[in-house]
């Protein structure tokens, strides 16, 4: 990953990574994964974008509690 600049947003770098690295997803991964890219994430906000990723079939729930998502594979 690379560093942040301003022009790139937490929920571009966090899709990236799902895109890039696949497999399965919780808020610790997806906090893990925006720190390295050098953003200060909470975890609320983090959790918002795993749902819309979610929610727009690139991610699949897997478990309710706690709440995991499987990356889908693209075809």
């Amino acid at each position: 990953m690379t560093e942040a600049t301003p022009a790139t947003s937490q929920r571009a770098d966090l899709e990236q990574a799902v895109r890039t690295y696949g497999g399965y997803w919780d808020t610790e991964r997806g906090l893990r994964t925006l720190r390295d890219a050098g953003h200060e994430p909470r975890d609320k906000h983090t959790r918002r974008i795993l749902r819309d990723l979610a929610q727009e079939g690139l991610l699949t729930k897997v478990a309710d509690r706690p709440v995991r998502y499987l990356a889908v594979q693209a075809e």
